[in-house]
């Protein structure tokens, strides 16, 4: 019986390796998590801040992604809407990605499916584009959302045949 090489030894490691049943990083399952952004101050009635309240929601909503394979945070040019996501991206060592709030969310979302295909992917956009884009996620009825709520979240799941569930909780 001749002795195993280094190089055989490593292809059997590898090849072995490949039978494992556990799945790697790049197999988590599509997740889009859509909110509305935060509550917002009367600083500026054009493009106000996050006011105390959404500051602390913004970092809640961090604190609860914290574990999430983060692979995108997606915001309008706002500041509300950044301000909501920041706490996100930076926890996740991520850039933000900026998108149109006027863009159609049947476009926006077919970018969003097109330029993702695994983890966690956070978008915040408003109560009159939130419902809307987790709508064209889903391929399914989301209600609409009225000014004053801030605490729900829409989450869409693709899965390996690209079927999509919807989900809605509330933070508190």
């Amino acid at each position: 019986m001749r002795p195993i090489t280094c190089t055989a030894a490593l292809a059997l490691s590898l090849a072995l390796g490949g039978c494992a049943t556990r799945p790697t990083e790049a197999e988590a399952p599509l997740t889009y998590v859509i909110v509305r952004h935060a509550e917002k101050s009367t600083d500026d009635p054009r493009d106000p801040s996050l006011n105390e309240a959404g500051q602390a929601r913004a970092e809640r909503l961090a604190a609860s992604l914290a574990q999430a394979p983060m692979r995108a945070v997606y915001a309008t040019e706002y500041r509300r809407t950044r301000q909501t996501g920041e706490p996100t991206a930076r926890a996740h060592g991520l850039t933000m990605t900026r998108y149109d709030a006027k863009q159609a969310a049947a476009e926006f979302a077919a970018t969003l499916r097109r330029d993702h295909r695994d983890g966690t992917v956070l978008v915040v956009g408003h109560s009159n584009t939130a419902p809307a884009i987790a709508a064209a996620l889903c391929a399914c009825d989301v209600a609409p959302m009225p000014e004053t709520e801030f605490d729900r979240r829409m989450v869409v799941r693709i899965d390996a045949q690209g079927r999509a569930s919807f989900e809605q909780t509330r933070d508190r």
